[in-house]
């Protein structure tokens, strides 16, 4: 099957006849190239208001890159038609395979947006041979094509997390849809103020909005006050992953302090090596850090009773109503509270405090998957590496959507892939 075959079946357009291929040299290697004229009898088409009119003159030939074959650069040559427009006066007429004054074709764009999202950005650059900037604009089109035609109607769970993405405090505000079968990025505004999620609100409507019947974040104050605010019907849910994390942080910070004391006062250094058998589950330990864990426990030591209480909280989350839920936290709460362990006591005073948003995850097992945000979050570090090139909010932002926004396709993303 001959080469102009498959374009005239698989990339053809109206109004233009491909010509004979040939062989040339670019930068010193073989490449195609297709020539493209106008069908005779045709009119070219206004780049300004996308209407037909009469010619003016052409312009010297221009070369648009196409997807490779058989591990050659194909591009599609042709010299552009100038326009007499009547509304516009005399325009560079609009070619239907290439976007403005862009080198590449459609096709090799979308080409290189569906590798950019399994390669790093500057891979892709070098197996194709083009510049890091040329990945980005191709991934940039496809992100704002998808944008544009994506559908938010029936979004029904959220969960709102940060992310650092510069060093120092800088701060990207997700937001994410959660519902089991359905988990993309929603949105992504700068800092991790009210502001920003905010913006996320504005952005998706009052329609989205007053449909959401779950949302989920950690205890970020800024957000509980937007999300009390602007999704009051929701049933607001406290990430469980923050509030273990919070008391696995408690339980660490009490033991390297007594580890410290330990060392100071002369003691054996019974909780040396001792971090992660103490902050894992039983059940992942290896059998070294099980016959250390043995060991620690024999112990008198605040880290031992730190632990225990940490272990016990973990008997919360095996309930099934809400009620006896609260009843055993309060229980748990008010004997932390008793306990000289001052870093446990702040994390048990904050739990008190937030104790309706934690037992709604009771209320909202099985609707939604709050451990769904991490899992985004560590995509959306994996995303922000593979992209690494430009510091911009902008170029994040895209290659964040890129990645974990699910975002619709052109059919010449799976023609030419």
């Amino acid at each position: 099957m001959r080469l102009l075959t498959l374009l005239h079946r698989l990339y053809q357009h109206k109004g233009f006849v491909y010509s004979a291929p040939s062989f040339f040299k670019v930068d010193g290697r073989d490449a195609i190239r297709v020539p493209l004229r106008p069908r005779q009898g045709s009119r070219p088409v206004c780049s300004g208001c996308r209407k037909r009119g009469p010619g003016y003159d052409r312009l010297p030939e221009r070369t648009f890159q196409f997807v490779p074959l058989w591990g050659l650069a194909v591009f599609l040559a042709y010299r552009m038609r100038r326009v007499n427009c009547r509304r516009c006066g005399v325009t560079v007429e609009r070619v239907p395979w290439a976007r403005g004054k862009a080198q590449s074709t459609e096709a090799f764009a979308w080409h290189l947006a569906f590798w950019a999202k399994l390669l790093a950005w500057q891979k892709v650059a070098k197996v194709f041979r083009v510049s890091w900037g040329t990945v980005f604009s191709a991934v940039e089109h496809a992100v704002e094509w998808g944008l544009a035609r994506r559908q938010l109607e029936g979004v029904e769970a959220i969960g709102v997390d940060e992310v650092q993405w510069q060093r120092g405090h800088h701060y990207l505000t997700l937001v994410y849809q959660i519902e089991e079968g359905c988990k993309r990025l929603l949105y992504v505004g700068v800092d991790r103020t009210g502001d920003s999620l905010r913006g996320f609100f504005t952005a998706v409507g009052e329609e989205v909005a007053a449909g959401l019947k779950y949302v989920c974040s950690d205890m970020w104050q800024p957000y509980l006050d937007v999300l009390a605010e602007l999704a009051p019907k929701a049933v607001h849910v406290l990430d469980r992953f923050h509030l273990v994390a919070r008391l696995h942080k408690a339980v660490d910070e009490i033991r390297a302090g007594e580890a410290r004391r330990l060392k100071a006062d002369g003691y054996e250094a019974v909780l040396k090596h001792s971090r992660w058998c103490l902050l894992k589950r039983r059940e992942n330990l290896t059998d070294k850090q099980t016959v250390k864990l043995q060991e620690v426990l024999k112990y008198n030591l605040r880290t031992v009773r730190a632990f225990l209480h940490k272990e016990e909280l973990d008997r919360l989350w095996e309930y099934q109503s809400p009620f006896w839920a609260g009843r055993f936290l309060q229980e748990w709460i008010e004997r932390v509270l008793r306990s000289r362990l001052d870093p446990l006591k702040k994390v048990a005073r904050s739990m008190r405090t937030h104790l309706p948003l934690i037992l709604n995850w009771f209320r909202a097992r099985g609707t939604m998957s709050s451990g769904a945000v991490e899992g985004q979050n560590y995509n959306a570090k994996l995303a922000m590496k593979n992209a690494y090139g430009f510091r911009t909010f902008r170029a994040i932002e895209i290659a964040l959507f890129h990645k974990l926004g699910a975002l619709p396709e052109s059919e010449l993303a799976h023609k030419f892939v």
